[in-house]
């Protein structure tokens, strides 16, 4: 089965878009037909990522919280359509109620809760409508929701964490290049002319100081330009796939950062693949899953060939083993688990257990920086020194040598 995404008008003249999943393209202009479409537009789903554009992100914790509530209310035993309506009115995010609109007139026509999901791609991950189709096969939604509840929650969490870890020394640099912004602009353009009348030759960072105010003074809009043309270059090279393999040796591999990008990404891996696995997912398509979840494309690269791997029928600890990334005891305990038959709850105990340990690394990385920041901020705030008064003191020097 492909999927296809499609532009049509339905019989009161009114437009729907979305996604259809079909053998091929004839198939599913039949299938959006037999449900009175006129189709405008159909393409593959894999020609094009689907793009939010203008409308508010879903995040990891507005998910959560849609998952919770539709547990309390299913458990009350009220219908998924209403529940689906109660939750669109009370839901924040408009992007959010936009996509449980669309769900829940999709499901008044008689289709599945999952399909209507994958009508939003960009709002519904995989892993939720995967869990949600095994949920309504079982006849377990609530247990789907619930889950998919504590994953999203987690998850939320773990990026916070992450965050958290950078924020400072990201607020402490911009404060360096707004401080040497300001003494460029506002401090030394009132020593040129005392230094133009010394006569003498300037101290070299003098020179440099002298320079690059007379540059953001005459050719600011050089510098926009300059700082515009390299971060759309970064932004395409990183889009690249030299360049997400590039990001990913450099994160795997610096020297501070390398112990909280293992382990956050084993935590991820751990509870995704534990998720996914409770849920009834078959393990080829579990693995697939969390490969897809991966922002490190070492990570992401190293899973698809797992994936593989385990297709031909290796056990799963051997290809992550091979990997050479995920950390020694996170391989024992799935080989634990494949060997005692219950991976499902020793990656939950795995997951567990390097969430307690992203902490760790957080705060070691919190740490570490703290002094690294300072060093940065004592050699600029040397320099400055140096460049403004070095001049003065030499000329002082020279009027007691007379």
């Amino acid at each position: 089965m492909a999927q296809f995404n499609y532009k049509a008008m339905d019989k009161h003249g009114k437009n729907k878009k979305g996604t259809v999943d079909a053998a091929d393209r004839e198939k599913a202009q039949e299938k959006l037909k037999a449900e009175g479409l006129t189709v405008t537009e159909l393409s593959d789903a894999g020609d094009a990522r689907p793009v939010n554009v203008g409308k508010k992100k879903v995040k990891s914790r507005d998910l959560s919280i849609l998952c919770k509530q539709m547990v309390s209310i299913l458990n009350a035993g009220v219908t998924v359509i209403t529940a689906l309506e109660m939750l669109s009115e009370q839901m924040d995010n408009k992007t959010l109620r936009s996509a449980i609109i669309e769900a829940k007139i999709y499901v008044e026509k008689g289709g599945n809760l999952s399909d209507a999901m994958r009508l939003n791609p960009n709002v519904f991950p995989p892993i939720m409508i995967n869990m949600v189709a095994a949920g309504e096969a079982s006849g377990s939604l609530e247990t789907s929701f619930e889950r998919l509840s504590l994953h999203f929650e987690k998850d939320d969490a773990l990026k916070g964490k992450i965050k958290g870890a950078l924020t400072y020394p990201i607020m402490v640099m911009i404060v360096a290049v707004l401080v040497v912004i300001v003494v460029m602009v506002a401090v030394i353009p009132n020593f040129v002319d005392m230094f133009a009348d010394m006569g003498t030759q300037l101290p070299l960072p003098t020179r440099i100081m002298m320079a690059g105010s007379d540059f953001i003074l005459k050719k600011w809009w050089l510098l926009l330009i300059i700082i515009a043309a390299i971060s759309i270059g970064c932004k395409i090279f990183f889009a690249t796939p030299t360049g997400q393999m590039f990001s990913a040796k450099v994160a795997i591999n610096a020297p501070i950062f390398s112990d909280l990008v293992i382990k956050s990404n084993s935590s991820r891996f751990a509870r995704t693949l534990s998720t996914l696995m409770a849920a009834g997912i078959p393990m080829l398509d579990a693995i697939e899953q969390v490969a897809r979840m991966m922002d490190n494309k070492i990570f992401r690269d190293g899973l698809m060939n797992t994936k593989a791997q385990v297709a031909k029928g290796m056990p799963l600890s051997k290809p992550l083993k091979d990997m050479e990334v995920f950390p020694t005891m996170l391989v024992q305990m799935v080989k634990i688990g494949e060997e005692t038959g219950n991976i499902e709850d020793m990656m939950e105990k795995v997951a567990d257990l390097y969430d307690r340990e992203v902490d760790l690394a957080t705060e070691s990385l919190t740490q570490a920086m703290e002094p690294i920041t300072m060093v940065i901020m004592a050699c600029i705030v040397g320099m400055i020194v140096a460049a403004v008064y070095g001049p003065i003191l030499s000329m002082y020097e020279g009027v007691d040598n007379m």
